[in-house]
């Protein structure tokens, strides 16, 4: 994972806006999935978004999430699906959903 320096994480965004085409709600989206996914990490938003979604904003940023969102960020613990995650041995049918009382958007405060 490259950890993006605020001038490159700007140009990164200026980029995807002067190269969009489509409806501002995407685009903002992508822009909020990027800014959260950075202090949350790759795995949390996995759970927090669709895989469509995901791919979608990946798109529109032309980025892929593990190489500009770490692991697991610093507020990761924040979220309530990461109590989850460290009892899950596989991480990838949890994002799937073949995994029960897995999904969580839960923030806590």
């Amino acid at each position: 994972m490259q950890t993006l320096s605020e001038k490159q994480l700007v140009e990164l965004i200026d980029k995807a806006i002067k190269r969009f085409g489509g409806t501002l709600d995407s685009l903002a989206g992508a822009i909020g999935y990027l800014m959260i996914g950075r202090k949350f990490g790759w795995r949390i938003m996995f759970f927090m978004y669709s895989q469509d979604t995901v791919r979608k904003y990946e798109k529109i940023l032309d980025i892929k999430s593990k190489d500009v969102m770490p692991e697991l960020g610093v507020l990761a613990k924040k979220a309530v699906v990461y109590g989850a995650l460290q009892k899950v041995s596989n991480f990838w049918k949890a994002v799937k959903g073949e995994v029960a009382g897995i999904k969580s958007k839960q923030v806590l405060k």
